[in-house]
């Protein structure tokens, strides 16, 4: 039976989560604990910024309680300190929850693309650990595999839901492919790094205005390898800007209408994208008055991104279906599997009652020769077979629907065994 005990944004602030969290090297060690400590076979750790949870295959409560005790004991915590922020899940409802995780159905953003990676690398640790055994890694398999279907069949994470993304997009939109085009930075904010490095991942060529803090404007400069200019350039640098991205955090205007105006008069209709990000705002508004110039503020930003927000949702609903039904087929797989070992005992038990037959008729035939030996091995074989093959085939359709009458017990019982 899977297993999962943890934590995550639906339940717990961050200051829990942050408490709880394992950090990715300290993994490996953490599970060989859990494994000594508990007895348990398979388990895993999926530890990210919105969740924390362990993953296992046993049966019993007391391998829920192992795990929880796991958790507490492994951040010096009392069960107590963390009981209210856990979710216990067994069986169907861990395997659902685990497909849902894996295709970002549970992220506090529907459709973000790193939980995907973030899952694998936890599967990657837990198998380089030893403790990802047969059933773990159906989970892994079936919910990787899931999860890609939703990306393949659905349009959940193609549109960009954080401002540092909806930017790039809408760069994109304007210019299509970004290689050789210029970036200006203005100011060296968290966001603004954010989208600029997208944007120089796409081949653009970055350059950082500095202020009072140059030293700043030069380390990012180099993080990004590009180059940094003194703030009394920055007239030069929108004429020959394709992007500007201005985050200073100044309380007045940085990026005037006269400035746009003068470097548009070089620019010969070249277009202008700004964006401004910053809070007072850093680019006077009107300029988006000014032909082939585009200016996006933070509410321009957050209402692209709240309509692709809207968008992930309604695809959210195909995705839900598409999950729903992949969960379906592997409770149906697993469960299919309980009577495997009847049905492996069954056809022991068979071979041999055909064997101590044929010795029987042996001894009443007398010697036979090679060729009737063979011709009694095929025949007797082929009764065998034929009389397994249909209650196997059905026996596996009944177990994979749950049925009662595939209950191992029941059928060890029935079939003598």
């Amino acid at each position: 039976m899977i297993l999962i005990v943890g934590v995550s944004h639906r339940t717990a602030p961050l200051a829990v989560r942050e408490a709880l969290a394992f950090p990715s090297e300290q993994i490996p060690n953490h599970l060989k604990r859990l494994h000594e400590g508990t007895g348990l076979a398979e388990a895993m750790i999926l530890s990210t910024c919105n969740r924390v949870e362990l993953y296992a295959s046993a049966d019993g409560a007391n391998a829920v309680d192992s795990l929880v005790s796991c958790l507490a004991t492994s951040h010096e915590k009392s069960r107590a300190e963390i009981e209210d922020s856990l979710y216990r899940l067994a069986g169907d409802d861990a395997v659902r929850h685990a497909f849902r995780v894996t295709a970002s159905l549970d992220s506090m953003v529907v459709g973000e693309s790193q939980i995907l990676g973030q899952v694998k690398e936890a599967y990657q640790i837990a198998e380089s650990a030893g403790t990802l055994g047969s059933a773990l890694s159906a989970l892994r398999n079936r919910s990787l595999a899931a999860a890609k279907r939703v990306r393949t069949a659905t349009a959940i994470g193609r549109n960009a839901v954080s401002v540092s993304h909806v930017a790039v997009e809408l760069a994109r939109k304007i210019y299509g492919d970004m290689r050789g085009r210029q970036v200006l930075l203005i100011g060296a904010g968290k966001m603004s790094e954010i989208a600029a490095r997208q944007l120089v991942a796409g081949g653009a060529h970055a350059t950082v205005v500095g202020g009072r803090r140059f030293e700043r404007a030069c380390e990012l400069a180099n993080a990004l390898g590009g180059t940094a200019v003194p703030f009394e350039t920055l007239g030069q640098e929108l004429a020959r800007a394709d992007v500007v991205i201005s985050g200073t955090g100044a309380p007045d205007i940085v990026v005037s209408r006269a400035e746009v105006e003068r470097a548009c008069a070089t620019r010969r209709h070249r277009p202008l994208f700004l964006i401004d990000i910053a809070v007072p705002r850093d680019v006077d508004p009107t300029v988006r008055q000014l032909a082939d110039v585009f200016l996006y503020d933070l509410d321009d930003l957050k209402a692209v991104a709240e309509a692709n927000l809207r968008e992930r949702q309604r695809e959210a609903g195909e995705a839900e279906a598409i999950v729903e039904q992949s969960v379906r087929d592997y409770l149906d797989w697993q469960r299919s599997l309980d009577v495997v070992p009847v049905l492996v005992e069954l056809r022991q038990r068979a071979e041999q009652i055909r064997r101590a037959e044929i010795e029987r008729a042996r001894k009443q035939l007398g010697p036979l020769t090679a060729q009737q030996e063979e011709a009694v091995e095929r025949l007797t074989s082929a009764i065998v077979q034929k009389l397994l093959h249909a209650p196997s085939v059905q026996l596996r359709e009944l177990a994979g629907h749950g049925h009662p009458a595939a209950d191992a017990s029941f059928l060890r019982r029935l079939l003598g065994l």
